[in-house]
């Protein structure tokens, strides 16, 4: 889910710099999440390869690794997504992340026995996860080759958060679906789930953004991929991906917001794109950023830019941060466009509402959501029914947020990617990574 810098519920100006990078990390290899975050650096192999509709600028190629088969490992999973991950992987044997070791200043927290320590009084968390992680691999595996056009979106909506339900064993406020299901298209860059009643077929020309998330104990793992079927896009879908991957591999503990901000500038500024006969540079979406999470918060405070700016914050050890980046061919900005859909409690005490109707929302949502963002169709799935003032008079109080679609100008499209990490004391773990992305 997207933290929003500017126009929609600005949180600061993302305008200037190309900082010095502070602190940089090398992965090392821990499984074929290693050969995904190489192939898609190696950009220019890709973009180059379709057509000829478009060119990467800067072309650097990586050594390819041998792939190692990990996660979603899930041998036994079903078609229908009904094994719990934890009956695939008994006491807690969750795959680990990417793993990639600190390099200058913190090189020594690897071997540190100190710092060994430290990473042990947070198995529980690790282990939380993990499984969330996989669920999340297994989900998006499995419906990435059953998403097609033709389908509603509403369909594809419920096809990925009963699967999540399923594998996570859905159970109350302790495992569950982390934010709603998002599945922006084409200029609409993010926060877009069906409301119900909306009947929106997803077409053959269609960019479609999907976001979703898992959480254990509150422990949250977000991750983002891009769909198309028209290879005309692949340019935009790469940038994204090549954005993402190097600002994940840029953060760590100590670096400067603003410093990844810049890299991933620099990295998805350097795509452009052939759509009917005209070349355009793809631009980040300046407004929109990365996180940190926080137990039941998906967005905790830190905001990570995709553009450079001079934020001079800095990540810190134990921190849980999603890095995604958005790339597209319109102005680079979005705004609040049409009917809200996400929703989500603002933490803290709150005066009891006076309408009854909101008063008695509230407790729905304290009790099935806490302060994980939720949707209209969950308020149906719960069978709550002539809600929808209770809810505005909960918004209108500052005790609900709302978080309508956020969209470029029309006719321009947009792409998404993001994974999840942890700066661990002794390395940093790229929880989301798998075979996929």
């Amino acid at each position: 889910m997207t933290t929003v810098n500017g126009a929609a519920n600005a949180t600061g100006a993302i305008e200037k710099g190309l900082g010095e990078l502070a602190v940089k990390e090398t992965p090392t290899t821990n499984d074929a999440a290693n050969d995904s975050e190489d192939v898609e650096n190696s950009a220019g192999e890709n973009a180059d390869g379709k057509d000829g509709a478009a060119k990467k600028k800067k072309n650097k190629k990586r050594n390819k690794k041998k792939k190692k088969k990990t996660g979603a490992g899930a041998a036994g999973q079903s078609e229908t997504l009904s094994v719990p991950v934890s009956q695939l992987f008994p006491n807690n044997s969750y795959p680990e992340g990417q793993i990639c070791e600190y390099v200058d200043d913190n090189k020594y927290r690897t071997t540190s026995e100190e710092m060994r320590a430290k990473d042990h009084l947070n198995e529980q968390q690790l282990f939380d996860l993990r499984r969330g992680a996989e669920v999340h691999r297994e989900v998006r595996q499995n419906v990435r080759q059953r998403i097609k056009p033709g389908m509603d979106l509403t369909t594809i909506a419920e096809m990925i958060e009963n699967g999540t339900r399923s594998l996570v064993e859905v159970n109350g406020l302790e495992a569950g679906i982390g934010f709603p299901t998002g599945l922006s298209i084409n200029h609409c860059a993010a926060h877009f789930t069906p409301n119900a009643g909306d009947h929106v077929v997803l077409q053959k020309d269609d960019v479609l953004k999907v976001d979703f998330g898992v959480q254990v104990n509150g422990n949250i793992v977000d991750s983002a991929f891009t769909m198309a079927w028209n290879e005309r896009y692949d340019p935009l879908l790469q940038a994204v991906k090549d954005a993402t991957n190097t600002g994940v591999r840029e953060a760590g503990i100590d670096v400067r917001l603003g410093d990844i901000g810049a890299a991933i500038q620099e990295v998805m500024e350097s795509y452009e794109i052939e759509l009917d006969g005209k070349t355009t540079n793809i631009k980040s979406i300046r407004n929109l950023c990365g996180h940190n999470i926080g137990p039941y918060l998906i967005h905790s405070g830190k905001s990570v830019p995709i553009v450079a700016n001079h934020d001079q914050t800095r990540m810190e050890e134990g921190e849980l941060f999603a890095i995604e980046t958005f790339g597209t061919t319109g102005n680079g900005f979005v705004q609040e466009e049409g009917p809200c859909s996400h929703y989500a409690k603002i933490g803290g005490e709150h005066m009891s509402p006076r309408i009854p109707s909101a008063k008695k929302l509230l407790q729905t949502i304290t009790k099935n959501f806490g302060t994980l963002p939720f949707c209209r169709r969950y308020l149906d799935r719960l069978g709550e029914s002539h809600y929808y003032l209770g809810l505005k008079s909960l918004v209108d109080s500052g005790i609900v947020n709302s978080y309508p679609p956020l969209c470029d100008v029309k006719g321009s499209y947009t792409a998404q990617s993001e994974h999840t990490f942890i700066l661990r004391p002794t390395v940093k773990e790229v929880l989301s990574r798998g075979d996929d992305y």
